[in-house]
């Protein structure tokens, strides 16, 4: 069943959202060769719990840590660890918070120290489809209008499209129905309704779109060992389009 969120309810996801983007826009900073993963999940736990917020993420299906880092070819849900990030490696960050009662969520890949050119080209490509996708987010348009804007920018780029995860609702619970599809047909699907609040997140790779399980056994990672990417932005859908709750100001001009 599709929740539909209040305004006031919205207001506290607002709230939620600018919060965990504070979060993520200081583990940006922190990303470079030499720093652990392990050092940027503490890093996230204390932040969060500074802003009186709670990590959503830790247990959560017995997920240890509070972030999940995914490093070139993990996808999303990579445990941190003692590894050390290198010059040329490429990693997702994505991170969620409680606060009042309602959960957020966001994640963007950025680049280690100096990255390969198409390296470069797969994170620029994954953010601009998450753009493709929110604007097609509005009342009156469906979920296939979403996953089909997505889908078109992605392999017209000629990267990979991950099917098997998708992008979800979220509110008092972190994952909420609808299930939201990185691909699709346009005008097919559900309607989008006012007052929805959904997080999209288009991943991309630069080999095959297929997937396993990682070691860690929460983690994804493209079957071919290729690079991937992953973007994610928390929306509420309003009258005459969708508004974001959650921003990554930092890394706007990076790509």
């Amino acid at each position: 069943m599709i929740l539909i969120k209040t305004p006031q309810e919205i207001k506290i996801m607002e709230e939620g959202g600018k919060l965990l983007s504070k979060v993520m826009a200081e583990l940006g900073k922190m990303v470079k060769p030499g720093i652990t993963t392990n050092e940027l999940n503490r890093a996230a736990e204390a932040l969060i719990s500074k802003l009186g917020a709670k990590p959503n993420f830790k247990g959560y299906g017995g997920f240890p840590a509070a972030l999940c880092v995914s490093i070139n070819e993990e996808i999303v849900h990579g445990v941190p660890s003692q590894r050390v990030l290198k010059n040329g490696d490429i990693i997702s960050l994505d991170c969620g918070l409680i606060w009042k009662g309602f959960h957020s969520d966001m994640a963007f890949t950025l680049g280690v120290g100096d990255i390969d050119p198409e390296a470069q080209r797969l994170i620029r490509t994954t953010k601009k489809a998450l753009k493709r996708g929110i604007a097609n987010l509005k009342p009156g348009n469906t979920f296939g209008d979403v996953g089909n804007a997505i889908e078109r920018h992605i392999e017209g780029q000629g990267f990979g499209l991950v099917r098997d995860l998708c992008g979800h609702g979220i509110g008092r619970d972190l994952h909420e129905d609808p299930k939201i599809l990185n691909y699709g047909k346009r005008h097919k699907g559900l309607e989008i309704k006012k007052g929805m609040v959904v997080c999209l997140e288009p991943m991309a790779t630069i080999g095959d779109y297929h997937i396993k399980t990682g070691r860690d056994g929460y983690s994804f990672e493209t079957r071919d060992g290729s690079l991937s990417a992953h973007f994610e932005h928390m929306l509420a859908v309003t009258e005459r389009g969708c508004q974001m709750l959650t921003e990554i100001p930092f890394y706007a001009k990076i790509y």
